[in-house]
């Protein structure tokens, strides 16, 4: 047995698309597989929704891992953490009898999110929208605005919260900017110091129990033999560096972005899981190729967003919904490495005559079969479609590949051949035994 096979094995679980693609499920079936589960980006602007024996569950902060007893859960140095969201959380999972507390670790390297950070960013949206420069989509849960002072390098972090002088120093310093564009240049009311620091200081002894050298433990984690699993949030083309720039999140949610958010190497990460709709979906602003509308009752985008139940976890917002974008996902594909896709959803085409497939795009007289880099271009972008005869047998539930329709075999197959990544995994119902399984992350 080689060195690697007797260490533990870490498979790491990214969406493909702009987000939504059901991560959370996934993640909650293979962490049946796993000691520990770790989120590495993002904020509570994330939501994944667990269905368990028919019952729901939202997390937005704490991994889905924490729906399984014994499964330790970590919140990466990549992670902003809201401390007032992050405790409502736990406490909410605690009234739904989970135990939380022991099997919690945060990284204390975690930039704060504080309430400065959230009225930042809701002033500057309503500023966006009032001044017709038009709204960026965000949250407004000051996930942008805490991203920014980490790459300032003048955010507080968990580690703070342990020194109370330090901590009020720098939060004086933080506070006096952020004031000043709150009054100056936002037109907002300002805030004031004591609250927060009084606030801070009582969240504070809740959390300190649950800091943690992240890094160290997964390293650990895997020298017994043991599996990790991580955790992406949103999706690669709401990335801030390789996604529909202006209209993304504000951190990397690539696969490569799992060992910088929290603390391994990238030689750790042996499995990229990308998870992909059959169709796509977007919440908040930006380009969209396939959009299709969505009010129209009769219409193939009102069939998805109402069969998809398409509204956001976090925000309750109904998503945008369209075909499956092929020449997107080869974009994704080439910049996270993906080892083997999960289609999620597949029961929501149940029913339709057609289904079709972007498989490139007319731009500027052009031809090309892969998402451009910038915005403006995606938003000219004109989808070429492949069409595809739907099936009328329901898939829903089904855990074998011979069970599929014919059609809706006919389908993945040839999604397969037009991104260049193997399906592995098919999820046919919301819940953790709706899954097909082709080949095993853990043992590919």
């Amino acid at each position: 047995m080689t060195e690697q096979q007797q260490r533990g094995r870490n498979v790491v679980v990214i969406g493909t698309q702009w987000g939504d693609e059901g991560k959370g499920k996934v993640v909650d079936w293979l962490t049946d597989h796993a000691a520990g589960v770790v989120r590495f980006q993002g904020g509570h602007n994330a939501g994944h929704t667990l269905v368990i024996r028919g019952k729901k569950t939202a997390l937005q902060l704490i991994p889905s891992g924490i729906m399984r007893e014994g499964v330790a859960c970590y919140i990466g140095n990549g992670v902003v953490v809201d401390p007032t969201h992050l405790l409502g959380e736990i406490e909410r999972l605690e009234a739904a009898g989970l135990e939380v507390r022991s099997r919690l670790f945060i990284s204390e390297s975690c930039p704060l999110i504080l309430p400065f950070h959230v009225e930042v960013d809701r002033a500057r949206e309503a500023l966006r929208e009032s001044s017709g420069a038009g709204k960026i989509g965000t949250t407004g849960k000051g996930i942008g605005p805490a991203y920014e002072d980490k790459v300032a390098r003048r955010a507080l972090r968990v580690q703070d919260l342990k020194h109370p002088e330090r901590f009020a120093r720098k939060l004086r310093e933080l506070l006096d900017l952020h004031n000043f564009v709150l009054e100056g240049y936002l037109k907002a009311p300002r805030l004031e110091f004591q609250p927060i620091y009084d606030q801070a200081m009582q969240m504070a002894e809740q959390l300190k129990p649950m800091l943690a050298d992240v890094g160290v433990r997964i390293h650990e984690t895997n020298l017994r033999g043991e599996n990790m699993l991580f955790e992406g949030a949103q999706g690669t083309l709401l990335d801030i560096d390789h996604g529909t720039y202006p209209y993304v999140t504000s951190s990397n949610c690539v696969a490569g972005n799992a060992a910088a958010g929290s603390g391994v190497g990238p030689d750790k990460l042996h499995y990229i899981l990308g998870i992909t709709k059959a169709y796509t979906t977007r919440v908040g602003s930006g380009p969209f190729p396939t959009e299709l509308p969505i009010d129209q009752e009769g219409t193939v985008g009102h069939h998805l967003s109402t069969v998809g139940q398409e509204r956001g976890t976090v925000t309750g917002r109904a998503r945008r919904c369209g075909w499956l974008d092929a020449a997107a996902l080869k974009r994704s594909i080439l910049i996270n490495g993906v080892s083997g896709l999960c289609i999620t959803k597949l029961d929501v085409l149940d029913g339709l005559k057609e289904i079709q497939v972007c498989v490139g795009y007319e731009l500027e007289g052009r031809k090309i079969d892969i998402l451009p880099l910038d915005a403006d271009e995606i938003a000219a972008c004109k989808p070429i479609y492949e069409t595809f005869p739907g099936w009328t047998e329901s898939t829903v539930g089904l855990t074998q590949w011979d069970q599929l329709p014919l059609n809706a075999r006919r389908y993945l197959e040839r999604v397969q051949a037009l991104i260049g990544a193997p399906i592995d995994m098919v999820s046919t119902g919301p819940d953790r035994e709706h899954t097909i399984l082709l080949r095993h992350p853990y043992k590919a």
